[in-house]
């Protein structure tokens, strides 16, 4: 009894020790440890875009341009097998994704069968599974009609391709700007997410991201002028492309390419030495040096193009033979220009244009703002929840005190050991973790009293406490847990943060709660032979008040369901101010350079702009101001249109702090996944419910957490905060956190039902609730002086995502009361089954 071997001592310490050193090198910078010694950990918390600043864009492979590119590549195949085979043809065409040619001689029919059989062969796809797709398919309608249809399938395997190669172009790319760990990934079937730490030109990097810089080579067609092939039709084989120039310039350009991209195998900014311009030196390989030599050999004096994603950059005329394998692009370029022309070409060009979906930037300045808020917020929180404890509970504050700054310390650890990012909801998380670890102590303390109480010595209630405690504690955050795993799985970006935080959270909350908890405990038994409970306990205010909650059941039953009834009503007609996250559009922070930032010029400025509706609101500071645009009609490039057009006009006067750019395609997604989310979360935590409890508690626990669910949606609805994604994290934590409130009652409940076979169920329910009320009110009060920092100190990115929080805190410790035990009597608990187990149980098992 309360012995721990030394070997479980040694076990303890150690882990706490090295949870230590290994959060330790985050108190030093970088240049720090590198003049420490070999064997001090590097491993350290990285920081989320949020706190560092930094750029996170995702990008979508545009499917139709794998599919037009692929139906030209098939015409062209079948065009010049059928000319080698030597069959005549007509009407060969592309359309969608069907390719169909009709055979004019009806006896080369089936020749023109086989000769095209090759197209639709299965293809091999490797991998280590092997495997094959067919990407064509071949039909015969009748009078010498051929139909060649590509697969769905088959254009699968071509977006997987092109995504894998779009991932490789697009790193060698942000590799070259010499940026710091950029975070190249891939996301479900044609989505690729770029996040650049520390990037202080995000349209710099869109511009490099958005070229697919296919660099061609074209003979400029001389037969006429451009601007009479515009006024009539320019011959078949060549085509009308334009300069980057303002005003553009038409060129009458041959189709046909020379030399593509592909044969480069370097390029560089240099300056010319005759005008000491910008331009972009490059260099062919063997093969591109041949063909470029062999073309200008016999085109000596005539213009060509240099065209780079179908726009003439220039159109030199050739002076003589360049046989060198190099040459030189002049354009006006500036020295940047020249060098992002030159990253593109190094790189190579993309297989489809890649569309900017998403862009979330968020500037160093704001960055560092929001790193001091938060530590501001988690060390007040810190303070305020420690001296809660002490107030409260003492000498036993003082031992769950130090079992709560070891719990911080192995957070901490864990998220430096598997390389987690920490983001603005990741330290929301932290804080809330520290809410949830002293109600794991005041459980356990609750339970020692009520031992003590009932007349055992204070030894054997430390050990029966702690024994009795463990399973509410394990139960209550494993529900939690469900949520947070939930929330990793099916969110993004922080919220995803915010879930690896908690759930590393409450592992160790169990581990520091459960076991070190319990050797100090020990350890301060076996100093201080006391002979009863310290007299700094000051939790007895609470015993013996004999609330009668279930005797105004039916009245705070009736206003929840008419607060509920009002929610949905709220909800249906008026709904919630939905952030860009689920209805797509801009926001966008700024912070006036001089002075305070002028609303209205603001929105006088971008209204001249045609963006639809333009709000401008004061953020924080009076230098600051928050701008949201509506979704913009035209898709994704709208929205980055409308973001370039923003920029041009405020770029003067204003820094740009943050920007978040949503387009129509992620906020449909992210609307689901949301949805997705909560069902989820509700349904694995509920199925644990049914699985520990009997099926009145997990009806009981349903009806009370969809109030709290509704509730919330309703308290949105009715202070017009705005719904984002961190909302449905807020919501799911509020599902965790009200469940484990409902858990620790119900299984007092459980427990007294075992014990009072015989005692009215609205008696019973009473009696548990009082019985666990000091625990409830303690746990709810240190929450909230946690969450409540985190409110008002934490900036207002978080704002709304911890008003929500709080919001949930009060009103899932109402529903665990006023909810979730009248639900039981409605649904008369005590089943035969139930009653035939109390039976089993001895009466002395509960306290």
């Amino acid at each position: 009894m309360l012995y721990f071997s030394r070997w479980k001592t040694l076990l303890i310490w150690g882990l706490v020790v090295l949870a230590v050193f290994m959060a330790l090198p985050n108190a030093f910078s970088d240049e720090q440890l590198d003049s420490m010694p070999s064997w001090v950990p590097r491993n350290k918390v990285t920081l989320g875009l949020d706190l560092q600043g930094g750029s996170h864009i995702m990008l979508k492979l545009e499917r139709q341009d794998i599919v037009k590119e692929r139906l030209e590549t098939v015409v062209g195949e079948i065009r010049q097998t059928l000319r080698d085979a030597g069959i005549r043809y007509t009407g060969l065409s592309g359309v969608g994704q069907q390719v169909q040619v009709r055979i004019t001689d009806q006896e080369k029919l089936q020749a023109a069968v086989e000769a095209l059989n090759p197209l639709i062969e299965p293809v091999s796809v490797g991998g280590l599974t092997g495997g094959t797709v067919t990407e064509a398919t071949l039909e015969q309608p009748g009078d010498g009609l051929l139909r060649l249809s590509l697969t769905d399938a088959g254009i699968d395997y071509r977006v997987s391709s092109a995504v894998s190669q779009s991932m490789e172009v697009v790193r060698r790319r942000v590799d070259e700007l010499g940026t710091t760990e950029p975070l190249i990934q891939r996301q479900g079937e044609d989505r690729i997410i770029v996040q650049v730490p520390g990037l202080t030109d995000p349209q710099r990097l869109k511009d490099l991201l958005n070229q697919t810089a296919k660099l061609t080579f074209h003979m400029v067609d001389t037969s006429m002028p451009a601007n009479e092939a515009l006024n009539n039709r320019p011959p078949p084989q060549s085509q009308i492309l334009y300069s980057t120039d303002d005003p553009a310039v038409p060129y009458l350009v041959e189709r046909n390419a020379l030399i593509s991209g592909e044969n480069l195998v370097d390029a560089q900014a240099v300056f010319d030495q005759r005008s000491n311009e910008p331009v972009v030196s490059f260099r062919f390989d063997s093969r591109g040096s041949q063909r470029f030599a062999q073309a200008t050999q016999q085109n000596v004096g005539r213009p060509f193009a240099i065209v780079l994603d179908d726009q003439v950059i220039s159109a030199p005329v050739i002076r003589e033979p360049i046989i060198g394998g190099s040459g030189q692009i002049s354009g006006n370029f500036t020295l940047e220009g020249a060098n992002d022309l030159a990253v593109l070409l190094r790189a190579g060009a993309l297989p489809a244009t890649l569309t900017v979906v998403e862009e979330r930037t968020v500037g160093p300045g704001l960055g560092q703002d929001s790193i001091n808020a938060g530590v501001t917020a988690s060390i007040i929180g810190a303070i305020a929840v420690v001296i809660f404890m002490l107030v409260f509970y003492g000498t036993f504050g003082v031992l769950a005190n130090i079992a709560l700054a070891a719990n911080i310390a192995m957070i901490v650890a864990g998220l430096s050991l598997i390389g987690s990012t920490l983001t603005l909801p990741g330290i929301a998380g932290i804080v809330l973790t520290m809410g949830m670890a002293v109600d794991s102590n005041v459980l356990i303390y609750e339970r020692i009293r009520e031992e003590v109480r009932g007349g055992r010595k204070l030894v054997e209630a430390i050990d029966i406490g702690f024994k009795k405690a463990f399973a509410t504690i394990f139960d209550a955050n494993l529900t939690t847990l469900i949520a947070a795993v939930v929330l990793f799985f099916l969110g993004s970006g922080p919220v995803r943060g915010f879930a690896v935080t908690l759930s590393i959270g409450i592992v160790t909350t169990l581990f520091t709660a459960y076991t070190l908890t319990f050797w100090l405990m020990a350890f301060w038994y076996r100093w201080k032979r006391p002979q009863g409970l310290p007299t700094s306990i000051r939790t007895g205010y609470f015993d013996n008040r004999n609330i009668p909650f279930m005797a105004v059941r039916k009245l705070s039953f009736g206003a929840a369901i008419a607060v509920s009834i009002a929610a949905v009503v709220g909800f249906a007609t008026v709904g919630m101010n939905l952030g860009i996250d689920f209805k797509g559009g801009s926001i966008i922070e700024v912070k006036a350079r001089q002075g305070a930032a002028d609303l209205s010029d603001i929105r006088d400025r971008l209204s001249g702009l045609n963006l639809g509706e333009v709000q401008a609101q004061g953020f924080g500071d009076e230098s600051s101001a928050l701008i949201r645009l509506q979704a913009q009609d035209g898709g994704e490039n709208a929205e980055q249109s409308a973001l370039s057009k923003v920029r041009g006009e405020l770029e003067a006067d204003y820094d740009f702090r943050r920007v978040e750019v949503v387009g129509p395609a992620v906020s449909n997604d992210l609307t689901y996944s949301a949805t997705l989310g909560v069902i989820a979360a509700l349904v694995g935590i509920l199925i644990y419910i049914w699985f520990r409890f009997e099926w009145q508690f997990a009806l009981g626990a349903i009806i009370a957490t969809l109030h709290d669910v509704i509730f919330t949606l309703g308290l949105f609805v009715l202070t017009g905060i705005e719904f984002n994604l961190t909302s449905i994290a807020a919501i799911l934590t509020i599902i965790g956190y009200s469940l484990n409130d409902t858990v620790v009652v119900y299984d007092r409940m459980r427990e007294n039902l075992r014990r009072y076979k015989k005692m009215p169920l609205d008696v019973m329910i009473d009696a548990s609730i009082n019985q666990t009320l000091s625990r409830t009110v303690l746990t709810a009060g240190s929450t909230i002086l946690a969450l409540g920092a985190l409110y008002l100190f934490g900036g207002e990115v978080i704002a709304s995502f911890t008003f929500a929080m709080l919001a949930g805190v009060l009103i899932g410790t109402f529903s665990s009361i006023y909810i979730a035990g009248p639900v039981l009597i409605a649904f008369n608990l005590r089943p035969e089954a139930f009653q035939a187990e109390a039976e089993k149980v001895p009466a002395t098992t509960g306290a």
